[in-house]
């Protein structure tokens, strides 16, 4: 699995870090990115969690 954000949608809450730092952080931009590397087995239900929290509906998980 693999998670990505929509840099143009991303509003900067900060919401998926705070959920699930493992795998989103904020970039330069003061947007959420993922990381490049497939989601650890052991975070996928965080990363999950941090996708359907998601104020604006933003992040993927492939």
């Amino acid at each position: 699995m693999r998670a990505s954000v929509d840099q143009d949608g991303c509003i900067g809450c900060e919401l998926c870090v705070s959920i699930c730092p493992a795998v989103f952080s904020m970039n330069e931009e003061g947007k959420a990115e993922a990381i490049d590397d497939d989601i650890p087995e052991e975070n996928e239900s965080e990363a999950e969690e941090a996708r359907d929290g998601c104020p604006v509906s933003v992040i993927d998980i492939d």
